[in-house]
């Protein structure tokens, strides 16, 4: 079995009636695992696929991209439970609906999140097609993933594991956390970001896991504990202790990125950083000091951070309404919808941080032939941290024009910030 890093508790009593894994053990004995990794089987690559059809794979959201995990990752979240009966779905197009749709989040650091839990013999893919998905992703997916935690693992799972050892680098393998319960999990990942199916939690209920209640609560975690806090307080709060407009850490991690040699660090706001280190910058930045920073990727992660954290977004709660419509807007009136909504609808405050903030990006984008880092890309990476909603979890369906609100911003900034 591949050697894992994890906190997991031993492996629970659980009901294997469904995996069936006694059986694709033999099979793939008989076939070998040489044998799958070179099979003729093959699924038509991204490019030969219409992304409208892609929607009949969406509609089951067994894919989804819930925001930023607490080291400024993206969570992606597959579910099992909600893959459909074999015969009722097109894995080679469902293949090519995976790649698509990631493609864009596997660019920087993230963490992978998989709920084992309503796989069946009804609705499992094949191992040979689980190989050639393997093969079919390229190495942004597996450099960049920095944790994969698999929920509720059963023989089955486990299995697969050791069936893919001889393709799974060690390196890789320290990367994988076996969760039994989802309390283990939210002492990665707070659940309540994850929307979590009913039967998932209802299973975990059945294996004696308590379903842990949110670590965040609105009326308490967001007390400022000390007079100089910037981190999970409002830009009003920071103003009325700093008596500054920009937030001290923003404007020092800002100066601090704004040189040539930060400025063209490949891969800028994409890769994360040490997490101790940044733990503790963010507990400087709280005591109102300068933060030392000794490397572009602890100020990239801590402005992030940053924004992550604030009590309400930059983009406020109120306009979240409106940015996921982004798309639903004409084209010919896009500039004036967004102009009419960051000039007249933003408080003034957060409309001054954030054209401090898309100035700043500007600059970034001018060195992106060494960065690598476009508009586009930096929408990806800055897009959830602008705005969420304060009722409803992070999705793809909402990423995806909250991301495209934000790379017009950045295109147009010239047109939308002229006071």
């Amino acid at each position: 079995m591949i050697q894992v890093e994890s906190n997991s508790m031993g492996s629970p009593i659980s009901d294997f009636t469904d995996d069936n894994f006694e059986e694709e053990l033999a099979e793939a004995c008989e076939e070998n695992l040489d044998s799958l990794m070179f099979c003729s089987t093959s699924y038509p690559e991204v490019g030969d696929t219409a992304p409208e059809k892609f929607s009949e794979i969406s509609r089951y959201g067994i894919v989804d991209v819930k925001g930023d995990d607490a080291d400024g990752r993206k969570i992606i979240v597959v579910y099992a439970c909600k893959l459909p009966q074999i015969k009722e779905i097109d894995h080679g197009l469902l293949l090519s609906y995976l790649k698509y749709t990631l493609e864009s989040y596997v660019k920087q650091d993230y963490s992978l999140i998989y709920f084992h839990h309503g796989l069946t013999s009804k609705n499992k893919p094949s191992i040979g097609w689980l190989v050639q998905a393997y093969k079919a992703f390229d190495r942004n997916y597996k450099k960049n993933l920095k944790a994969l935690y698999l929920v509720h693992p059963t023989s089955f799972l486990k299995f697969v594991s050791q069936l893919f050892r001889p393709l799974i680098s060690a390196k890789f393998g320290k990367k994988l956390n076996y969760i039994h319960r989802l309390k283990e999990l939210n002492d990665f990942i707070p659940i309540e970001k994850l929307d979590i199916p009913n039967e998932v939690i209802e299973h975990d209920k059945k294996l004696g896991g308590e379903v842990p209640v949110s670590r965040t609560s609105p009326d308490s975690v967001y007390e400022p504990t000390c007079p100089t806090q910037q981190f999970g307080v409002t830009l009003q709060y920071i103003r009325d202790q700093y008596n500054v407009i920009i937030p001290p850490v923003v404007k020092q991690c800002i100066e601090y990125l704004d040189q040539p040699d930060a400025l063209e660090t490949e891969g800028i706001f994409r890769r994360s950083a040490n997490a101790n280190k940044v733990k503790s910058l963010k507990e400087i930045a709280n005591t109102g000091q300068k933060v030392p920073f000794e490397d572009p990727h602890e100020a990239a992660v801590l402005l992030k951070k940053f924004l992550r954290e604030l009590k309400e977004p930059l983009l406020t709660y109120e306009l979240y309404d409106e940015i996921v419509q982004f798309q639903s807007w004409n084209n010919d009136e896009r500039l004036r919808l967004v102009s009419i909504l960051v000039m007249e609808k933003l408080p003034e405050d957060n409309y001054k941080v954030l054209k401090y903030i898309i100035r700043f990006l500007s600059r970034v984008m001018e060195r992106s032939d060494l960065n690598k880092m476009n508009a586009q890309n930096l929408a990806v990476v800055f897009g959830p941290n602008l705005v969420w909603s304060d009722s409803v979890s992070m999705s793809l369906a909402a990423i995806g024009p909250i991301n495209m609100f934000t790379q017009f911003l950045l295109v147009h900034q010239n047109d939308i910030f002229m006071i």
